[in-house]
């Protein structure tokens, strides 16, 4: 005959120190069930594997389950630069892929509303957010970094004609998401100090800013203006990073310096920020971009240089 200790050790095979207030009567059992961590997805996996496991017993007829939730506070770290074709959307994904490596709990938002690139980077276009309610739930993706971006909303190539408060209404869809169990945030955000940069920036307080910029001069005066409009809403900036810098030639080995060399170094120590490291001028990094495979995950040179970037903006956090 079934009893409560019986459940309880039924429960304890699927949901284990997730259930309380097991009651059982009538054939009937009730309990509470915390998904806290979990995404919608799992959150249905454990509840349908509960009530399997218990409508198996004897005497079972009937399983109730109450799901609770505790809120998790995230973290927002944006990633900005002065202008566009610096490389900010490819450091976004590679920083929020090396710091799942890490054992980190991340989400990547697309924030660059009329230039979505994420869903190709991460190798998930085509595919469409579900919802809960007035929430969207992020696309999963091979690399364990959920995904939420306008190029999973609207038809690949099609242009978003938005003007600011519609652009700013859709961003804050992407970030009021169902985030599951992730912490932090990578937000990839679109270049330049505009409306979408400052909606993000009122409504949603990033803990903190990364700006990319290329070492030549005037990337670096865009970069600047980043940093003052950071400064303005009074977000951290964690520190610089200089990409494209030095290619070396695969015949030769000779290294060049196309775009300059160390100048973002030199603009973050003339403001007094940290300098977090430099990315190459790499055909892999490009390749690997385009293949939707995050060279963060390869063990070349190319990929330590972001997981480098990755592991001192890990510290900065834990710092906070």
């Amino acid at each position: 005959m079934t009893d409560i200790s019986m459940i309880e050790a039924a429960l304890d095979e699927v949901a284990k120190g997730r259930f309380s207030a097991v009651r059982f009567e009538d054939g009937r059992v009730s309990l509470v069930l915390n998904v806290s961590g979990l995404d919608v997805r799992d959150r249905g996996q454990v509840e349908i594997g509960v009530k399997g496991k218990l409508l198996a017993l004897d005497d079972v007829d009937k399983v109730d389950v109450v799901m609770t939730a505790e809120k998790v506070q995230r973290r927002l770290i944006a990633v900005g630069s002065g202008k566009g074709g610096v490389g900010k959307s490819t450091l976004s994904t590679n920083l929020a892929i090396a710091l799942h490596g890490l054992g980190r709990k991340v989400g990547m938002v697309d924030a660059d509303i009329y230039g979505p690139s994420q869903p190709r980077l991460l190798r998930c276009e085509g595919q469409r957010p579900e919802a809960e309610g007035k929430q969207l739930i992020p696309v999963p993706n091979e690399y364990g970094v959920p995904l939420l971006s306008m190029g999973h909303l609207v038809e690949p190539g099609q242009a978003i004609a938005w003007r600011g408060p519609m652009a700013g209404k859709a961003l804050d869809q992407l970030i009021d998401a169902h985030w599951g169990g992730a912490e932090e945030l990578i937000v990839d955000m679109p270049p330049g100090t505009g409306d979408v940069q400052l909606s993000m920036m009122q409504n949603h307080k990033p803990v903190g800013a990364v700006i990319v910029s290329t070492p030549q001069d005037l990337a670096l005066m865009d970069a600047t203006r980043a940093v003052d409009l950071f400064n303005q809403a009074k977000i951290p900036v964690i520190g610089m990073v200089e990409n494209m810098a030095g290619y070396e030639c695969p015949h030769c080995g000779e290294v060049s310096d196309p775009f300059g060399a160390g100048g973002a170094e030199a603009a973050a120590k003339s403001m007094g920020m940290p300098f977090l490291g430099r990315i190459p001028l790499d055909i892999e990094i490009r390749k690997s971009s385009d293949g939707g495979t995050p060279v963060a995950l390869s063990d070349g040179p190319q990929g330590q240089a972001f997981r480098d970037i990755a592991k001192k903006l890990a510290t900065w956090l834990d710092e906070q």
